[in-house]
């Protein structure tokens, strides 16, 4: 069957709307993002469905609203409904109590609930009973991240044949932590349903494939390449990489316009025209940011002749504010921030300034072009869209990256960024420093590679990979992906 002929259907726990009351009714607006970005038009195109959950707070019925925001869209939205009890167990805890930090590395911070697996495999089954009610045999359906990973297994147990792939937004560990899931056999088992399943890294696939032949034994790998095979169990599963990015020209351009050039202006000069360093991040333990500070502390007493020279703008975004441990987090933070800026601060400079709010596009280009440093050092992170949208929007071309060797994205983007080990305060402080001091032609020359890949391999990239992938097309299209050089650090 043509590509072109094929129905595609999207799947993922939240809808691409964002909800608000207005009146005794909703509001439903176009949710942000690069995946929203990528994927509308396509839909539109093949007049395709968006299935999820439209978020907690919603009793009403919400189908006559979801309804008008998809006349106006072009591709139809369809709802998941949840309980509260549900959202408890699928959504707090089985996804972000367990899988969330176990896929991240911290496996100390799981709580292997058993209820919690029970819910998980109920929510999947309710998504499945909605895909299987809005699709037909001859559609494709995409399903996206760790919340749904048994769902292609529920549409075959309820009877529903149909092409699946699956992709992967957040790490898949390596083998002697993913093996410390109490549910490892049922996972790895609802994954090989899919007809596809796609990962950030090869790092990724490489960790996933490593556990699939441990935990079925009767499976064998085949092929070379970003797309390999999995044969077993009368099935021929494919198992890809496929790193995911931004719309590259979509930030470049806003970054161009004459509103960002004065919004930036105006930033640099409220820090008097200092050397400005961004770090952006949604509040995680996986960010890494209390090790970010520590290396600012570190750089500021190893280095003092940098004190009143460089400022970090620190933004953290706001994020599962309920929850006893990020409220925590959040303190530690705030006590860190006050901490280092009465250490050093003297009259008309501080050395971090720190905001806990969201900020809108605009803002946020502004304050990335206005910077000439990036700081992007989580823990642990699937891919990391920071780095990417601070090189689009650096137009001078003379900003530096200290990228984590522990993000998706270093594997693309370490040729130009300055890779650190974020756990080693001494390292991150050490590579500012250089940043700090690096020559001009090497800034440009640094940025000009990272560029030029993402501006390559872009968001429009990525959805194209993927479905060529699904279609049996151009798999020779496909560019090998390196893997991090830890000595070139």
């Amino acid at each position: 069957m043509h590509r072109n002929s094929v129905r595609l259907l999207v799947v993922s726990n939240r809808l691409p709307i964002s909800l608000s009351r207005c009146g005794e009714g909703w509001s439903v607006e176009q949710g942000k993002g690069g995946l929203v970005t990528a994927l509308a038009p396509v839909l539109r195109n093949r007049g395709g469905d968006w299935i999820g959950w439209p978020g907690s707070g919603c009793d009403d019925d919400l189908t006559p609203y979801l309804s008008a925001f998809s006349k106006k869209a072009g591709y139809n939205l369809h709802g998941v409904n949840l309980t509260e009890d549900e959202v408890q167990g699928f959504y707090q805890g089985f996804s972000n109590e367990i899988i969330w930090p176990l896929f991240h590395d911290f496996q100390s911070r799981c709580n292997f609930v058993p209820d919690y697996f029970r819910s998980y495999l109920d929510v999947n089954r309710k998504f499945a009973e909605v895909i299987a009610a809005h699709s037909t045999g001859d559609d494709y359906v995409w399903v996206h991240d760790y919340h749904l990973m048994h769902a292609a297994q529920m549409l075959r147990i309820l009877g529903h044949a149909r092409r699946t792939g699956f992709f992967l937004h957040i790490p898949f560990p390596p083998q002697d932590i993913f093996l410390k899931l109490p549910w490892r056999q049922e996972i790895i088992r609802a994954l090989l349903e899919f007809d596809l399943v796609g990962f950030q890294t090869f790092r990724d696939r490489r960790n996933f494939l490593q556990c699939a032949v441990t935990l079925c034994r009767d499976l064998k790998p085949s092929g070379r390449g970003p797309v390999v095979h999995l044969n077993g169990q009368g099935r021929q599963v494919k198992v890809g990489y496929f790193p995911i990015s931004i719309d590259y020209r979509e930030f470049s351009n806003q970054a161009r316009t004459r509103a960002a050039a004065e919004q930036a202006d105006q930033v640099h000069a409220a820090f008097r025209r200092r050397f400005l360093i961004i770090g952006a991040d949604r509040l995680d333990y996986s960010k890494g940011i209390p090790e970010r500070l520590e290396a600012m502390r570190t750089l500021l007493l190893k280095y003092p002749e940098l004190r009143e020279k460089l400022s970090l703008v620190q933004i953290v975004v706001p994020s599962r504010e309920t929850v006893q441990e990020y409220q925590t987090m959040k303190q530690r933070i705030e006590s860190l921030v006050s901490e280092i800026n009465g250490q050093f601060a003297v009259p008309g400079w501080s050395p971090i300034h720190y905001q806990y709010r969201n900020l809108d596009r605009a803002e946020l280009v502004a304050y990335y072009r206005a910077s000439r440093m990036a700081l992007v050092t989580p823990l642990r992170d699937g891919m990391n869209l920071v780095a990417k949208e601070y090189c689009a929007c650096n137009l001078s071309g003379d900003g530096v990256l200290v990228l984590s060797e522990f993000a998706g994205a270093a594997a693309q983007l370490q040729r130009g960024a300055l890779l650190v080990n974020p756990y080693d305060t001494e390292g991150v402080a050490d590579a500012i420093f250089e940043a700090y001091h690096m020559v001009l032609d090497e800034k440009r020359a640094r940025m000009h590679k990272m560029q030029t890949a993402i501006r390559k391999y872009d968001i429009y990239w990525w959805v194209d990979s993927f479905l060529k992938a699904a279609f049996d097309r151009q798999l020779d299209d496909f560019p090998p992906q390196e893997v991090v050089d830890y000595h070139g650090a």
